[in-house]
C-alpha cells in the first residue's frame, strides 16, 4: 500500500526500526518513553518496534531504572549477539582480520604478514579468505550468523556489477582494476555466499572515528591515514565525501613540491613521499641513517628514537610537511576537527604534534586555522578493521535489523 508522500507502509515500518535501532546502538540502554523523544514516533509505535525487535531476537532488556513515583522503566539495548561482524584490513604490511559482536566486543582476530607490500592480489585475496576461516573456526561461529564482512583497502574502489562488485584501483601498490570481490567469492566458496562491502581504508578508519573515536560529535571532519602511504577521509556535514568513482580522499597524492621527491605512485612530489612511513625513512637513510630493523614499524621506531642531527631534520622537516598537508586542508574544506590516526601517525604523532600544529598555523588561513582542532586517534592500530566492520553493520543498522539477503548467483560471478 502506498503512502501519498510515495513511501509505502514497509517503507514506514522500516524507517521506525532503524531510527529505534540507531538510537539505542549509538546512546542506550534507553527506556520506551526516552526513546520516543529522539526518535519523533509516538508512545504506540516505539511499543510495537520495541516488541518486534525483542521477537526477532535484536534488542533485549537491559535493566531498570526508577521513576518518579511512578513503576521502573525497563530499559532496552541492542543485543551484543544477535549478529556477528567480520572486520578486514588490507595494508601494506599485513592482512588483518577481526571477528566482532554487536557490542564491538573482539571476538577473535588473524593476521596474515606482506613481504611485498601487497602487491600479489592473489595472495592478498588467499590471505583474507584463511584468516575468514581462522577467525570463524576460533570463535565458533559460523558463516550463517555474519552479518556481513567489510574490508578496507588501499586506493581507490569501484563497483562494477559485471565484474562481480568491487574492483581496486590501487596505483601504488600496482594494482590495477584487481576485481576483488570476486575473487574472494572463488577464493572462501567454502564459507558460502557471505556479504561483502569493500571500501578505501582511509574511509573505513574515518568511519570508526567518526562513530567512536576521536572524530564522534564533529559534522566536519577529516580522519587522516599515515601509514606506508598516506590517505584521508573527509567529512562534510556528517557524511563522507566520496568523489564520481569513490576517489576522494587520496590525499597523500596531492602535490607538495613541484619535481619533488618520486612518490610510489610514479610522480613527483607527492605529500606522501614526505610524511609516509616509507618516505621518511627513505630521506632518513638518504641523509646518513642507519636503521637496523627490517620491518617498516620497527624502523619507525628506531628514528623516533634516534638523537643525532640527521634524524631531527627528518622529523622537523616531515612535521612541517604534514603542517602544510594539513593547512590545505583546512583551507579547503574548514573542518572543525583533524584526526591524526594510522600505524604510522599513531607512532610518530605524540612526538611531532606541536610541531605540526604550528606548521598549520603557519601555512593555514587564520580565521578556519584557528576553529580547527588537530587531535590524536582513539582507537588505535586497529581503526581500519573497526571501520570496515561498520560497513555490513550500518546497513543492518539502515534495513532496520533485517539480516542481509544471500547473495544473487549473478554476483558470485
Amino acid at each position: 500500500m502506498a503512502r501519498s508522500n510515495g513511501r509505502t507502509v514497509r517503507d514506514l515500518r522500516r524507517s521506525n526500526r532503524s531510527a529505534v535501532l540507531r538510537h539505542l546502538y549509538f546512546e542506550g540502554p534507553l527506556s520506551r518513553l526516552e526513546l520516543g523523544p529522539v526518535t519523533g514516533l509516538s508512545s504506540g509505535s516505539v511499543s510495537n518496534v520495541a516488541a518486534e525487535l525483542i521477537a526477532e531476537g535484536v534488542l533485549e532488556e537491559a535493566g531498570a531504572v526508577g521513576s518518579d513515583g511512578g513503576r521502573p522503566r525497563t530499559l532496552l539495548r541492542v543485543a551484543p549477539r544477535c549478529g556477528h561482524l567480520v572486520g578486514v584490513d588490507v595494508g601494506e604490511t599485513r592482512v588483518r582480520v577481526e571477528l566482532f559482536d554487536l557490542a564491538r566486543t573482539e571476538l577473535a582476530r588473524a593476521e596474515r604478514p606482506l613481504a611485498d607490500g601487497g602487491r600479489d592480489a592473489g595472495r592478498v585475496v588467499a590471505h583474507i579468505a584463511e584468516g575468514l576461516a581462522a577467525v570463524l573456526a576460533d570463535a565458533g561461529v559460523a558463516p550463517g550468523e555474519l552479518l556481513g564482512v567489510g574490508l578496507g583497502v588501499p586506493g581507490i574502489v569501484d563497483r562494477e556489477p559485471a565484474r562481480g562488485g568491487a574492483v581496486v584501483h590501487a596505483q601504488t601498490i600496482g594494482w590495477d582494476a584487481v576485481p576483488l570481490e570476486a575473487m574472494l567469492r572463488t577464493a572462501a566458496t567454502g564459507l558460502g555466499d557471505l556479504p561483502y562491502t569493500v571500501a578505501n581504508g582511509a574511509k573505513t578508519l574515518g568511519q570508526a572515528e567518526m562513530w567512536f573515536g576521536a572524530g564522534r560529535g564533529a559534522r566536519n571532519a577529516v580522519i587522516a591515514l599515515i601509514g606506508s602511504g598516506v590517505g584521508a577521509c573527509v567529512v562534510t556535514d556528517g557524511t563522507a565525501y566520496g568523489g564520481s568513482a569513490s576517489g576522494a580522499g587520496e590525499w597523500g597524492h596531492t602535490t607538495m613540491q613541484l619535481r619533488g621527491r618520486r612518490c610510489r605512485c610514479g610522480a613527483r612530489g607527492c605529500l606522501e613521499a614526505y610524511v609516509g612511513a616509507e618516505g621518511m625513512l627513505e630521506r632518513w637513510r638518504q641523509a646518513g641513517g642507519e636503521p637496523v630493523a627490517a620491518d617498516e614499524e620497527s624502523a619507525l621506531a628506531e628514528l623516533l628514537a634516534a638523537d643525532d642531527p640527521a634524524a631531527r631534520a627528518v622529523l622537523d622537516e616531515t612535521a612541517e610537511y604534514l603542517g602544510a598537508g594539513i593547512a590545505d586542508l583546512v583551507n579547503l574544506f574548514n573542518p572543525e576537527r583533524i584526526v591524526l590516526s594510522g600505524w604510522a601517525g599513531l607512532l610518530a604523532g605524540p612526538r611531532l604534534l606541536p610541531a605540526v600544529r604550528g606548521a598549520t598555523a603557519m601555512y593555514a588561513l587564520r580565521y578556519p586555522a584557528a576553529r580547527a582542532a588537530i587531535e590524536m586517534g582513539e582507537l588505535g592500530t586497529d581503526a581500519v578493521t573497526v571501520g570496515a566492520a561498520t560497513l555490513p553493520l550500518s546497513r543492518f543498522l539502515d534495513a532496520g535489523g533485517v539480516r542481509p539477503p544471500a547473495v544473487p548467483a549473478a554476483a558470485r560471478g
